[in-house]
């Protein structure tokens, strides 16, 4: 689910002349600040969409292990069972001949009150015992994995919110400017986009630049990963997957899934990462460029590879 967030340009400054304007300096600041820390959150929100993924694979694994657990744990049972009947059929329980309860703790303690208890194999009484452990660590295993998806849900709203709250004092800072200076604010540092052929690049980090600067001018949309829309980390991972390269959906995720490369190293098709903690990353373009989905107001654009604290790079694949 991506988070809605794409900045209109066309909101009408305020009309009212005794309203002071606002410096452009001031404002160009704190949006940056809040397009930064709703872009910070977005990210956390991806590694959230991450783990939460992880977590229910885990207790999607759970719950069958569970269920096998469950059943060996009623065969086990239907084997002592079948003893004990045996042994009453053969005179061995007296008179009572009653049925065995169904439930685990109402089970055994009809088993030791049987006359036929001794004459039960061990064995069989013992491997009931050690199934019946087996299951219960198996259900609070599972038990503890839907608490914590539930807990991960709830983070997951929260930083969603966290993201929206940011852009919308954005937007009411950006509100108060002129269009050009809305503009300015928005859009500046972006380059004209080199032709895709024009990089020195070959193999798959050609493939991903090729794919990347294709979409110069798609909307930046947080948690969006195409086919018209990108938040950062979503442009990333859709231009290696050109390549047939698998990345995950999160900034801080893709810095741990190549081979880090040093800044006098940097290679077209490397992807470059900014900020501590790293919340943004870019796809190295070379001769000092990157192509990255920047914000909601630029979207997808060319900019310097200084545009931004830098952090680290790795090269993919």
């Amino acid at each position: 689910m991506a988070l809605t967030g794409t900045i209109a340009l066309s909101v009408s400054a305020p009309t009212n002349p005794a309203q002071a304007e606002p410096d452009i300096e001031t404002v160009r600041d704190r949006v940056d600040r809040l397009l930064h820390q709703a872009e910070q959150a977005s990210e956390r929100y991806n590694d959230a969409r991450l783990e939460l993924a992880e977590l229910n694979r885990d207790l999607d694994s759970l719950e069958a292990d569970q269920s096998r657990q469950g059943d060996v744990l009623d065969g086990v049972r239907a084997d002592v069972r079948d003893a004990t009947i045996q042994r009453y059929q053969n005179g061995g329980l007296g008179a009572t001949g009653e049925l065995l309860a169904s439930d685990s703790a109402g089970f055994l303690d009809e088993l030791a009150t049987l006359s036929t208890v001794d004459g039960i194999q061990d064995s069989l009484l013992s491997d009931y015992d050690n199934e019946l452990e087996a299951y219960s660590i198996r259900r609070d295993q599972t038990e503890e994995r839907r608490a914590d998806v539930k807990a991960l849900k709830k983070d997951l709203a929260k930083e969603k919110k966290s993201a929206d709250d940011k852009l919308v004092e954005a937007k009411s800072l950006l509100s108060k400017l002129e269009e050009e200076e809305r503009a300015e604010i928005l859009s500046r540092g972006g380059y004209r986009a080199p032709a895709a052929g024009s990089i020195p690049a070959s193999g798959r980090a050609k493939a991903a630049i090729a794919y990347a600067l294709a979409q110069v001018g798609d909307a930046y949309v947080y948690g969006a990963a195409g086919p018209n829309a990108f938040d950062c980390s979503g442009l990333t991972m859709m231009a290696w997957a050109q390549a047939g390269v698998s990345l995950p959906h999160s900034s801080r995720a893709q810095m741990g899934s190549g081979t880090p490369v040093s800044r006098s190293d940097l290679q077209p098709g490397d992807l470059v990462f900014y900020y501590s903690p790293v919340s943004h990353v870019a796809l190295y373009l070379g001769n000092g460029m990157i192509v990255h989905a920047a914000n909601p107001g630029a979207g997808v654009k060319v900019s310097s590879v200084d545009e931004m604290p830098y952090a680290g790079a790795v090269r993919p694949g």
